[in-house]
Parts: structure tokens; C-alpha cells; sequence
């Protein structure tokens, strides 16, 4: 579920972690103690703290607070040359169909104009564990399964441990000096910035380590941030480890938006939406980024889009909507945060899909029964 993936039996424990069904808990309130393999809950209406015992069967407790959770009891046990035995964090963002409230995650990163995080850990001593910051990326807006890119920050480290791969020379970001590890642990692959000393608490960019593994060639603008993450990885003990507070905020509006390639007038009646309708392709797959916009003067309060998919085409999975039909005729109807659209105001979701023969897009849409401009 977590540690993608440190070796072979490694994989097969993330396969089966997968497809196992999480013991998920309300909305934390007072403290909430989980000890579940894959056990979650949520705090302040926007965050998931989960417990991730992925790497061993003995038990693991946590005690969830308002602002972040501390580790009562780990009594697994790791080699130290090979994976640690959990990964018990708080997340914004999607992990493995586990998306936090409210998240607008994944988004491409040529889309974020802002990307900020506070941490404040609580250490201890006698224990073999890392404290992980994790931030996850992926080629497609992936909300499941494992990411192909892994950006860990290892605000301190305790024991005879070492990140995936070789070190790799070293950065200075956010006026810090890093370490840096680049490796693939069989699943993905893993950039690392070790600090030489531990950090207890930092506010800082998260955007300026994405850039950094971009200006290593690692990835491009086009991929998607998936999910931002703080926790610990323990190998031996671990009892007190404390996130005490974290938070995130990532914000749209950066990049250079491409002119469309097209301009058609609007046809009758389709004053009042028009839609944006951006794709990538490849192989017999693609993904489809949608904007609707309100052009009229009326605010709406609700709304639904429909649209034919070109034949050969099906949605396998969305986002930021709830979709009905997965080929031919499709409609598209907005969730709780996007659902009012005042005049000039739009909202956005996405899908992925397949695809045979020539890819093509769909020429007609239609929002609450009103033809819409193509944009």
C-alpha cells in the first residue's frame, strides 16, 4: 500500500495490501486510536491520517489527534538492508482510491501555481525509522495503484538505514542543503533528499523539490502531483514518533495556458457554457481534462454535461465529477464543492480512458439540455 516497492515480496505485499478493504473510521473528532493493518480516519474536514502496517502482521497503533497522530505501539521488526515495516502518515491528496475531502489533487503540475507545507515532528530515541515526506507523481491524474515518481524527504533518520539507490551529489533547496539519492525500488522511481541533521519543524515550498527532480529530467511538466504526505518508516520500535501538526495547500492558475487550436463561432442557444475539452494520447490510452464555463448571466446551481465519446472509446476512471456511462453517450454531473457556477465562473474534472483505432474528440456538448460553445 505504501513503500512502492523495495523488492519483489515487497510487491506482492503492496498487491495484496491493494485489494484489501480499509478499516476507515469517521471524521476523527476527539482522539482516535486505530490499530487496523490499512485503518483511517480524517482530520479537520480535509486531511486522512492512516495507520499502513503494510510490511509486517505484528501490531501497530496510532492515536489520531486533531492536528496529526503519534505511533502508541509497533511492535513489527525489518532488516535493516532491506524495507522498513509501515508507513503511518497523514495525506492531502489520493492514495490508493483514498482521496482526502475537498482535495483538488491530482493536478498537472504546469497547473500549480503554489504548492506549501508545514511539518512539526515529534522524535525519539532507541528506534531504527525515518522521518518521510512524501510527495507523488505520476504521467497520468493516477488516484490508485503505485505512482512512478517518489519524492522523499528525510527530515531525520535513526539507525543503520539508507534511502533506495546511490547517493547522487547534493542540492540546496529552500535555503537547506540535501543529500540526494536517486534509485528504483522495483515499482518506481525514487529521488531522496536527506538532511544531514534532523528537522523537527519547517515550513516550506514543496513546488521548489518538484522543480528540482524536473530540472533532473526526472519529469516533465505534464505529470500530475497525486498525493503529499508525512509520516514515519520504522524499522525496529517507534513508539512516540509524533506528527504533530501538518497541513498543505496546493494551488492552480500557474503554467501558460496553449491558445485553442480552433475558433468556432457559438451556435444558437449556446450563449450561456462553453467547454474546454484538452487531451493527451498515447498508445490506446488517453486522459481528457474538461472546463465548463458559465458565459451566461444567470448563476447556476447545479449543472450536468453531456457528450457522445467517439466510437472505440470508454472512461475507465474520473475525477472532480460523478460520471454515468462509460462509452457512447456520457453525462457528467458536478459533486458538492463544484456545483454552483455563477456568470463567468467555470469548473473542472477530468477523466482517463481507452481507445482503438484513430483517436478523435467529441464534436457536441450540451449543459442542463443547452448546447454548448467548443472552445
Amino acid at each position: 500500500m505504501r513503500r512502492a516497492i523495495r523488492g519483489i515480496a515487497a510487491a506482492f505485499l503492496l498487491a495484496a495490501a491493494s485489494i484489501t478493504t480499509l478499516a476507515v473510521a469517521g471524521p476523527a473528532q476527539a482522539d482516535t486510536r486505530i490499530c487496523e493493518q490499512y485503518g483511517s480516519t480524517t482530520i479537520q474536514g480535509r486531511y486522512v491520517v492512516q495507520n499502513n502496517r503494510w510490511g509486517t502482521t505484528a501490531e501497530q497503533c496510532i492515536n489520531v489527534t486533531g492536528t496529526g497522530f503519534s505511533v502508541v505501539s509497533q511492535q513489527g521488526q525489518g532488516s535493516t538492508s532491506g524495507a522498513p515495516v509501515s508507513y503511518p502518515s497523514v495525506f492531502y491528496g489520493c492514495h490508493y482510491s483514498n482521496c482526502s475531502p475537498g482535495t483538488n489533487l491530482p493536478i498537472q503540475v504546469s497547473q500549480i501555481s503554489s504548492a506549501t507545507s508545514s511539518i512539526d515532528y515529534t522524535f525519539v530515541n532507541g528506534a531504527t525509522y525515518n522521518a518521510s515526506y512524501d510527495i507523488w507523481l505520476d504521467p497520468t491524474p493516477r488516484t490508485n495503484g503505485v505512482n512512478a515518481m517518489e519524492i522523499m524527504i528525510w527530515f531525520n533518520r535513526q539507525g543503520n538505514i539508507q534511502p533506495i539507490g546511490s547517493r547522487n551529489g547534493s542540492a540546496t533547496i529552500g535555503g537547506r542543503t540535501w543529500e540526494v539519492w536517486t534509485g528504483n525500488n522495483g515499482g518506481n522511481n525514487v529521488v531522496s533528499y536527506v538532511a544531514p541533521s534532523p528537522i523537527n519543524s519547517w515550513s516550506f515550498s514543496v513546488l521548489d523539490f518538484i522543480s528540482d527532480v524536473r530540472n533532473r529530467g526526472s519529469i516533465t511538466n505534464s505529470w500530475y502531483l497525486t498525493s503529499i504526505q508525512a509520516g514515519f518508516e520504522p524499522w525496529i520500535g517507534g513508539a512516540g514518533l509524533a506528527v504533530n501538526n501538518f497541513s498543505a495547500s496546493v494551488n492552480g492558475g500557474g503554467g501558460n495556458p496553449q491558445p485553442p487550436t480552433t475558433t468556432t463561432p457559438p451556435p444558437s442557444g449556446s450563449a450561456g457554457c462553453r467547454v474546454t475539452y484538452a487531451t493527451e494520447s498515447w498508445g490506446n490510452g488517453f486522459v481528457a481534462n474538461v472546463t465548463v464555463a458559465n458565459t451566461g448571466s444567470s448563476a447556476l446551481n447545479g449543472w450536468t454535461l453531456g457528450f457522445t465519446l467517439p466510437s472505440g472509446q470508454s472512461v475507465t476512471n474520473s475525477w472532480n465529477a460523478a460520471v454515468t456511462g462509460n462509452s457512447g453517450a456520457v453525462t457528467v454531473r458536478n459533486t458538492s464543492h463544484n456545483a454552483a457556477l455563477a456568470p463567468g465562473a467555470s469548473a473542472s474534472f477530468g477523466f482517463q480512458g481507452s481507445y482503438s483505432g484513430s483517436f478523435t474528440t467529441p464534436s457536441a456538448f450540451t449543459l442542463n439540455g443547452a448546447t454548448c460553445a467548443r472552445a
